[in-house]
């Protein structure tokens, strides 16, 4: 397997993360706990789909087709899936000189059910992702000029999480599985360094819950504008909850240098971003679309505010289709149609 692509020019955006082969069942509503449902089919198919996936792979790719200048750090298997993963970084001009294979470990795989409404559960069985060391992550950041921004995720084991953000001139966090955050040894100092943090309001209770206990979530139900200011108490310079069809809100710390750790709830300045309103034929890809098309934009020197509101319109572009990357065309659509 070739491990390298040359962009050509240097990168701005590193994501450091998962690369999953997602295997897809169509059905009519998910199983409830002990049930056996059948997964839709159509003629000639057997009803199984196999998509390219995982949150950072799904990140880089939404980057890389929307034109950022991005790097991709993970770990896939010498197999099947992690050829065919490694071809669609390259395919979307990811520049894959940090992406590695794992002679030991076969390529991560998530198990995805897709209802007729859209939503959508996941199962991950890491398998290679979970190998990914610290000192693979620094390399990557520190290797040649470093990037402007770091995207990492949580799929991938916290000592990784944590090289990145230490290294990462500036940090996009999207602690997911929150759960994994929320148990590291590490939360605090990863969490003093995210600008911003990327949520969905699952994540923003999860976090909220696990780290600052029941009183962590005295906030978080008076709106989506409250619960972000919540999150200031985790210790972050900004965060962004991703709201659905609802839009995103965002706020940003009024003191920027107050950044105690789970400590002093500092005010913040909260905005709003609109949703675009689409079709929804699958939700699996809307957060990474959206967190991909985020870190591009201020890897590009975009504000914050000016970054979600490229976000929020990726993320939409991305549930009008199926899969959980961001297709060439729809990208082709945004970039056609940009403000």
């Amino acid at each position: 397997m070739e491990d390298v692509t040359d962009t050509g020019s240097a990168r701005t955006l590193l994501v450091v993360g998962s690369a999953n082969a997602d295997l897809v069942v169509r059905v009519r509503r998910h199983p409830a706990p002990g049930e056996t449902v059948l997964g839709e089919t159509v003629p000639g198919r057997s009803g199984l789909a196999v998509h390219p996936g995982g949150k950072g792979a799904n990140q880089a790719v939404a980057a890389g087709r929307l034109g950022a200048r991005v790097g991709f750090c993970g770990r896939v298997g010498r197999d099947p899936h992690g050829e065919l993963l490694a071809g669609v970084l390259r395919e979307a001009g990811v520049d894959t000189a940090a992406l590695a294979v794992d002679e030991a470990q076969p390529s991560g795989v998530a198990l995805i059910t897709v209802a007729e409404g859209g939503e959508n559960t996941i199962v991950v069985a890491p398998g290679a992702n979970a190998a990914l060391t610290a000192a693979e992550v620094e390399a990557a950041i520190t290797a040649g000029e470093r990037p402007r921004v770091v995207s990492v995720q949580c799929e991938v084991p916290p000592e990784a999480v944590r090289a990145a953000a230490l290294a990462a001139p500036r940090l996009v966090l999207n602690p997911s599985p929150p759960e994994a955050l929320a148990a590291s040894r590490y939360a605090a100092e990863v969490l003093a360094r995210a600008d911003p943090l990327v949520v969905n309001e699952h994540e923003m209770r999860a976090l909220l819950a696990g780290l600052c206990g029941a009183e962590g979530l005295g906030g978080a139900g008076g709106g989506e504008g409250a619960g972000a200011q919540e999150l200031l108490r985790l210790g972050v310079r900004s965060a962004v909850v991703t709201l659905g069809g609802a839009g995103a809100v965002l706020v940003e710390r009024g003191d920027r240098g107050d950044r105690g750790a789970h400590g002093g709830r500092g005010g913040g300045r909260t905005t709003r971003v609109p949703a675009v309103r689409v079709p929804v034929v699958d939700t699996t890809g809307a957060g990474d679309a959206f967190t991909g098309a985020l870190a591009w934009r201020l890897a590009e020197g975009d504000g914050l505010a000016a970054a979600v509101g490229w976000a929020v319109r990726a993320g939409a572009a991305a549930v009008g289709e199926a899969g959980a990357q961001l297709s060439s065309t729809a990208c082709g659509k945004l970039l056609a149609d940009r403000p």
